[in-house]
Order: C-alpha cells, then sequence, then structure tokens
C-alpha cells in the first residue's frame, strides 16, 4: 500500500466512531478452533445492532471500499425483537394448512328449497350469487361422490372474469346437505333414487323455485355446467328442451360415454382401496392432497369437509373420539352407473345451445365424439397437467375457457335489423312491372332524379334481381324518413 492510500485510509477511519473489536472467540468458531472455553459472553451480543455507517466518497481506493462494505454488513444484523427468523403461523414443521375453508368466502348465499313429489319431498340445498343487471347464471351440477362447493374456486374465478354474473352450484339428492324425506321415515340419504331422470327434474325444479324465490319474470341467460355425472344430467337438461331459449349453453368437464362406461368396471376397486374413514378433517383433506385425487390443495380445503360427515361412537365405551366418514356411499350407487352414462355422447352432439367439452387428455374422446369434432359441433379444450377434477385443478383456466364460451353464445350483444312497419309494405315486382311506376307512390327528395327508366324484368333473372330492388326500395324509404 502507498503512502497516499495510508494517509486516505487513516483520514477516513478517524471520522468514524470508535467500535471495541470482535471477540477473537467468533473468527476461532469459525475455524473450528479452541477459544469458546475462555470467553463467557453473552450469545445475545451478535444480535445488537451496531451504528450506522455509510461511505460518503464514491471515489476512494478498492482498499477503502472494502473496509466501507464490511462495515456496513454490520448495519443489517437482526434485532432480536423482530423475530425475522420466526417460522409463520399455520406452517409448523414445514407443512401447509389443512384447515377448512367456510362456503361464504366464494358464495353470497346458501339456501335450502323445499320441493315436493308423489311419494317424497326433497329439501334442495344450494350455494348461490345472484346475477347482477342482465348477466348470464352458471348453473353448475357435481359428479358422484362429490359436493356443490367443488365448484367454489370456479365459482370466485368466473366473477372475477364476468362481475355481472351469477352462479348456482346445486347439492344433488344424496350428497352434501341435500336430503330427501319419505312419508313415515326419518330423512336420509341411502337408497335414494339416483335415475337419470329424477336427477335432471330436481335440477328443474331448482331453477324454478330459485325463480319463484326471487320474482323474476323470466330466467336469466343460462350456462349449464356439469362435471362428470353432472354432466350427463346437464345434458339431459338441455335436450329435453324443457328450458327453451333459456339455455345459452352447456359444457361438460371430464366424462365421455365410451371411456365412462368402460372405467366403470374398476369403479369398485377403487373404492375399495379407499380409506373407509378418518380420525379428522385435517387427515381427509391430507388424503385427498396426497393421493394426488384433488391436486389443488386450496380447493381441497374448501370441498372435502363437504363430503364426509361426523360419526360418534354413543354405544361404546371404548372411546369417544369421533371420526369421519363418507357422506355418499358410492359402492351402493353401482345399480345407476351405466344409466347415468349410456346416449351421453348423441344427447350431448344433438342437443341446441353451443357445446363444449373440457377434458384431462384427448385419450377419452369416443368415436362419435371425434367425428363431431372434426365437423366442428362443439368446443374442446384439454387440460393435460389436470386430474379428473378439472375444475377444481384448474379452476382459473376453466373459469377463462367458460367466460370466453360464454361470450361467443350470449345472444343478448346482437342487434337485429328493425321490422317493417305494416303501413308501408314492399310490394312483389311482377315481369310487366317498371320501376318507374312501382317508385312513383314514394315522394323523393330533390336530389334524387325522378326519370327513371323503364327496365322490364325477364323471367329468367327475377330471381337474381328482386333482391336488388327490394335493398333499392329500403334505401329509398330510409332516405326519405331522414328527410
Amino acid at each position: 500500500m502507498s503512502e497516499l492510500q495510508r494517509s486516505f485510509a487513516k483520514a477516513k477511519l478517524a471520522g468514524l466512531p470508535f467500535q471495541p473489536p470482535l471477540p477473537q472467540t467468533t473468527a476461532h468458531g469459525f475455524d473450528g478452533e479452541e477459544g469458546e472455553e475462555d470467553v463467557d459472553e453473552d450469545p445475545r451480543d451478535d444480535l445488537k445492532p451496531l451504528p450506522d455507517r455509510r461511505s460518503t466518497d464514491d471515489d476512494s481506493s478498492s482498499s477503502a471500499s472494502s473496509a466501507s462494505s464490511a462495515s456496513s454488513t454490520g448495519t443489517i444484523k437482526p434485532s432480536p425483537s423482530k423475530h425475522l427468523f420466526a417460522r409463520p403461523k399455520g406452517a409448523a414443521n414445514g407443512k401447509r394448512p389443512l384447515d377448512p375453508l367456510p362456503w361464504n368466502d366464494f358464495f353470497a348465499q346458501e339456501l335450502y328449497l323445499d320441493s315436493q313429489r308423489v311419494d317424497h319431498d326433497i329439501t334442495h340445498h344450494v350455494y348461490f350469487t345472484p346475477p347482477q343487471a342482465k348477466g348470464p347464471l352458471f348453473v353448475t351440477h357435481h359428479g358422484a361422490g362429490s359436493s356443490g362447493l367443488s365448484f367454489a374456486l370456479f365459482a370466485s374465478a368466473i366473477r372475477k372474469a364476468l362481475p355481472d354474473a351469477g352462479v348456482l352450484s346445486v347439492d344433488a339428492r344424496g350428497h352434501g346437505e341435500t336430503v330427501v324425506r319419505k312419508e313415515g321415515e326419518p330423512a336420509a340419504n341411502d337408497l335414494l333414487d339416483l335415475r337419470l331422470e329424477s336427477l335432471s327434474q330436481d335440477l328443474l325444479d331448482v331453477l324454478a323455485l330459485i325463480q319463484k324465490k326471487l320474482e323474476w319474470p323470466e330466467l336469466p341467460g343460462l350456462v349449464l355446467i356439469g362435471h362428470s355425472l353432472g354432466g350427463a344430467v346437464v345434458t339431459d337438461v338441455a335436450a329435453s328442451g324443457q328450458l327453451g331459449t333459456a339455455v345459452l349453453g352447456y359444457g361438460v368437464l371430464d366424462v365421455v360415454e365410451g371411456s365412462a362406461i368402460d372405467a366403470l368396471q374398476s369403479m369398485q376397486s377403487y373404492l375399495s382401496g379407499r380409506p373407509k374413514a378418518f380420525p379428522s378433517l385435517a387427515s381427509g383433506i391430507e388424503w385427498h392432497i396426497r393421493s394426488r385425487t384433488i391436486r389443488n390443495p386450496t380447493s381441497a380445503r374448501i370441498s372435502v369437509p363437504s363430503l364426509l360427515r361426523e360419526v360418534h361412537f354413543s354405544q361404546s365405551s371404548a372411546t369417544e373420539d369421533p371420526f369421519w366418514t363418507w357422506r355418499t356411499d358410492l359402492a351402493a350407487t353401482e345399480p345407476f352407473w351405466e344409466h347415468w352414462f349410456v346416449g351421453l355422447s348423441k344427447k350431448f352432439l344433438g342437443a341446441k345451445g353451443g357445446k363444449l367439452l373440457l377434458l384431462a387428455g384427448t385419450d377419452r374422446l369416443d368415436k362419435e365424439l371425434m367425428i363431431g369434432q372434426m365437423q366442428g359441433k362443439y368446443q374442446l379444450q384439454v387440460f393435460p397437467e389436470a386430474g379428473h377434477f378439472i375444475h377444481e385443478d384448474q379452476a382459473e383456466k376453466t373459469a377463462m375457457v367458460v367466460a370466453d364460451f360464454y361470450r361467443r353464445n350470449d345472444r343478448s350483444a346482437l342487434v337485429l335489423p328493425p321490422k317493417i312497419g305494416n303501413d308501408r309494405p314492399v310490394p312483389g315486382i311482377a315481369d310487366d312491372v317498371k320501376m318507374k311506376a312501382f317508385l312513383s307512390s314514394f315522394t323523393l327528395p330533390a336530389a334524387l332524379p325522378r326519370n327513371i327508366p323503364t327496365v322490364p324484368c325477364p323471367k329468367r333473372c327475377r330471381a337474381d334481381t328482386s333482391p336488388i330492388l327490394a335493398s333499392l326500395v329500403l334505401t329509398l324509404i330510409v332516405q326519405q324518413d331522414y328527410q
């Protein structure tokens, strides 16, 4: 180091406040040498903040810059009271939180709607966010063994994409909190009538009850969305035509007739392999995430609690701790499985309205849907990164696709030309009628010539010239009204 550098460093260090030297044991401790036994120091001393040291000369030499940098690092030592390295709450041992999330974070209302049938009564349980102004209503129907809360994240995402839209998510009979009561029997979800016709009528009843409750003169534009079994239900409702022109379109999530019927053969083995019960809700949520049944942990925290019910050992003295078992006995619904999906592809392609099919893989398409896709009869979207529960695994992407699907099928944006009044009918033009005689009944603006040459129309050109003449007449009428 030259004399000039030494004098410059001394001048810089002379202006700094005095700091006692650091204990030598700190350095020895890093090298693994002795020294910790000789000095008895307070371990909190290393956490005490050091005085602030800022360099005021940007043109200092490399030695002075190194010294300034070394002193600056001392100013960011944390204080013991700040707890900068404390673990966040709810994330002990590095695990993600598994607490259930409430439904009212995603829906505005929870409704119980009573409906009567010939031999039983039903209390339909739905989650509902009403549409605003002239917004559409997205009606969602879950699959077998699931619940209306499986569409919670989808409902939140669709409201972000379409702020005026409403969402109606239903619990099917035997699922969620929808209860069926028969005369003289307590409410139960066992041995239910789960035929496709009954489920479709339930959905129609819910829409009628909602319309009556909110005093709507007519239903808003409807977009029906169904997952798995729900896809068969919404397709059957759309194909029945009972909702008329209110249905703008319908979407089916990860269900195809051919692959669904093939998958039924292994359904019992899947059901026998899953747990019969869980010691807590958190363990049930964890199983769904760990088994990748639901790949979105947030959605699992919302929907899984509605799939389980609490059971107590009331007649056992061995334990008082409750456990959680499945709310819906899927194995008992086996007699209805094949009936749900037979003829699904034909009804999906034949029903009126826009058609949307979302799949987790193109291998799920059967022959009839492949032909329909080639003919452009429906919109196909594939999410290969999702599992069977597309609307839960990829809620935001599903909502974006459905929102675009609605915009393409929204008839409220379609502007039709005004009808012509009966006071000015446009007569037909025969072969021997001349244009001058026909136009003489109109008072033309002064700017237009009145002497129009006569042009007879032969028979061979009548079909080609009649639209042209009619367009000319309409133009003249509009010009006359404008003047």
